[in-house]
């Protein structure tokens, strides 16, 4: 099979950007595609600025820095992608949205180019059956922050080849990362069962069982996690969470997938968490400080 060389990325948000940097670090030719040039004004300046962190801390040579740079590509035609030998989807939790990229690409690129989505909630098989390479169609998750968390979930649907998994896998590795296996259910390992854990937090919320502060502190000091769960709801985004949740319970049915009311109603008042500076906790103050959600 073709060794893999050239990386295409699609989409350049937040994980877009964070799996191109890490492509471009780790040699590789990295082309990203988004809609315009002010989004990969934004997400370059923002490979910069982790980049220069990273050689600032000693954990990247500044020669290395500037050849990462200079591997980076943005383009808002997905033609462009065509090369690669991956092509990883980073665009939102659509799946209508996917498909449209997917199947645009699939008459594009060669026959060995392996498709990857860095979905968090949708099944692989969603995508790949909108594809004529099912075979060569794989899920790479990533997890935010791309260029400091090490794990990646390597997805295989019923119709992934061994060796397209292996080349995923190597892939994954040849980045840095940790790579694990993961069967093509909702949410993989991770999210599996990390959404329960975090929507059980805002039900607790609900209920009275303790205030914001002292859960994320039982929870940090308790379980020795390093942070608590409803400051994490705040990092990931609530919107993010609540859709996750939606797709999730709309795959399996069960109860503790479901949105809590309360997540339902901070979405609708744009309540987002860092994002729109309010969540759970104020963040335009420093120490950040407590919402008061009239509860």
């Amino acid at each position: 099979m073709t060794e893999i060389k050239r990386v295409g990325v699609l989409g350049c948000g937040l994980m877009g950007s964070g799996i191109a940097q890490v492509a471009a670090t780790a040699g590789y030719d990295t082309v990203v595609r988004d809609v315009s040039k002010e989004i990969w004004d934004r997400a370059r300046a923002g490979i910069e600025k982790s980049l220069a962190k990273l050689v600032e801390k000693g954990k990247l040579p500044a020669a290395n820095r500037e050849a990462a740079l200079k591997r980076l590509s943005f383009t808002t035609a997905t033609t462009d992608l065509k090369a690669c030998d991956i092509v990883i989807e980073a665009v939102t939790e659509d799946l209508a949205l996917k498909n449209a990229l997917f199947q645009e690409l699939d008459g594009l690129s060669g026959p060995a180019t392996i498709f990857a989505s860095n979905t968090s909630s949708l099944t692989i098989a969603a995508m790949a059956a909108a594809t004529k390479r099912g075979d060569r169609f794989v899920g790479l998750h990533f997890f935010n922050p791309v260029p400091l968390m090490p794990l990646v979930e390597v997805v295989r649907t019923v119709t992934t080849s061994a060796e397209t998994f292996r080349r995923a896998f190597a892939f994954a590795r040849s980045l840095g990362k940790e790579p694990v296996a993961a069967k093509d259910n909702s949410g993989f390992i991770v999210n599996l069962l990390l959404v329960p854990y975090l929507l059980d937090a805002i039900r607790a919320v609900e209920h009275g069982v303790a205030s914001v502060p002292d859960i994320d502190k039982a929870m940090q000091l308790g379980c020795g996690y390093p942070m608590g769960p409803l400051t994490l709801l705040d990092f990931v985004g609530l919107d993010t969470t609540y859709k996750i949740a939606e797709i999730m319970f709309a795959e399996y049915r069960e109860q503790r997938y479901a949105p809590p009311p309360l997540l339902k109603r901070m979405v609708i008042a744009g309540l987002n968490g860092r994002k729109s500076g309010k969540g759970f906790y104020d963040y335009s103050a420093d120490p950040p400080t407590l919402v008061d959600l009239g509860i």
